[in-house]
């Protein structure tokens, strides 16, 4: 997977500019708040879809402008037509709009999976010892990029959850009992979603596993051993290799239980609160892992998922690396530095060393949303 060109047009504070990405290693480099990760952020728009930082979609529009827009040129090795082309714009007041060659897309679910990367990024970090949502998240990412009929079944779930505790709340405000048709209704579909999600996160948190895991010896020389595993808080335990089982658990649990979660207003069991266990030499890593250890973790599972991408899909999804480089000890730099060949990767830093680590790359000087070749 390829990213050739991405054009930018009043995106942050890009007012408009074309980057033209290296086959191999692209570095961008300057100083803080001057765009870097505005840039890598519109790459990685059109692998997840949105915007892994926006809190809303206004906040990608540059100040003064009504409208945003990104294109980008890209190649897969497996695709047929030499280059394709995504594109969306970002309207103040509107959804966004998103195109595949000119074509306009009926939803931004249909753009995920086209285009593949994997980001790394200091807030990533939180991913070992952040709430469950964070760890969530990161399986619902890499998912996605694979199964994109997955975010649709997501979606649904979600939809479905806002429905259900709409029901809960109400009855709670009330002090009276729920519609019962209603609310097993809800339950019953609820379960059926939430079984093929958890079905599917936990076998990825398995693959994902063993990868992480060969990764993690192979940095650390074999001294220490991390395990990652699905951890489903609805008493399923470890075996997920039957659906139907799964989904009788959870129609067990949300039927069940209607009086506790009318006396909390909310959905207690399913798919959204479920976490994900990542050990380190046995121990709970949210724990007992160190600050160094964290990092190492959370480099191995982005390895780990870019791998695990290539092996499903026969090509490496595209590595961004934001301003990372620096918050790694020497022994991490030269194990990533290292690992990046047969693959592109875009590096934003604060300086020049990057660049002195890595042979036959591209270099950009970014300032107030420009940049220009060195």
């Amino acid at each position: 997977m390829i990213c050739k060109t991405i054009t930018y047009r009043d995106f942050r504070n890009i007012e408009e500019g074309t980057l033209t990405c290296s086959p191999g290693v692209t570095i961008l480099y300057g100083k803080n708040a001057q765009g870097k990760t505005n840039m890598l952020e519109g790459v990685y728009m059109f692998a997840q879809g949105k915007s892994h930082r926006a809190r809303v979609e206004s906040e990608l529009i540059r100040f003064g402008a009504d409208a945003a827009y990104i294109s980008m040129k890209y190649r897969s090795d497996k695709s047929a037509a030499a280059e394709s082309e995504l594109s969306m714009t970002i309207e103040r007041g509107h959804r966004k709009t998103p195109y595949k060659n000119g074509v306009r897309l009926d939803r931004m679910s249909e753009m995920i999976g086209n285009f593949r990367a994997v980001l790394f990024s200091p807030e990533h970090l939180s991913i070992v010892k952040g709430a469950p949502s964070e760890r969530r998240s990161f399986l619902d990412v890499a998912i996605s990029q694979l199964r994109p009929v997955y975010v649709r079944t997501l979606q649904r779930y979600n939809a479905i959850l806002l429905q259900r505790n709409a029901l809960l709340k109400s009855a709670a405000r009330r002090g009276a009992r729920p519609d019962a048709v209603l609310l097993e209704s809800w339950s019953e579909q609820l379960s059926e979603y939430a079984a093929k999600i958890a079905v599917i996160r936990a076998g990825y948190a398995d693959k994902l596993s063993d990868i992480a895991s060969e990764l993690y010896a192979d940095m650390t020389g074999k001294r220490e051993d991390i395990k990652i595993s699905y951890h489903g808080t609805s008493r399923i335990g470890g075996d997920y290799g039957d659906e139907e089982r799964v989904r009788d658990i959870y129609r067990r649990q949300l039927t069940e239980n209607t009086e506790r979660e009318i006396m909390l207003g909310a959905t207690q069991y399913g798919i959204h609160k479920d976490d994900v266990d990542i050990f380190i030499d046995g121990k709970e890593a949210k724990l007992y892992a160190s600050q160094g250890q964290q990092r190492s973790i959370v480099l191995v599972l982005k390895l780990s998922e870019g791998e695990y991408s290539r092996r499903q899909t026969g090509e490496y999804p595209v590595l961004l690396l934001d301003d990372v480089l620096s918050e790694l000890d020497t022994q991490r730099r030269a194990y990533v530095m290292g690992g990046i060949k047969d693959r592109q990767v875009i590096i934003t830093s604060c300086d020049m060393s990057a660049r002195r680590r890595v042979k036959d790359c591209v270099c950009y000087s970014v300032r107030n949303g420009k940049w220009s070749e060195t």
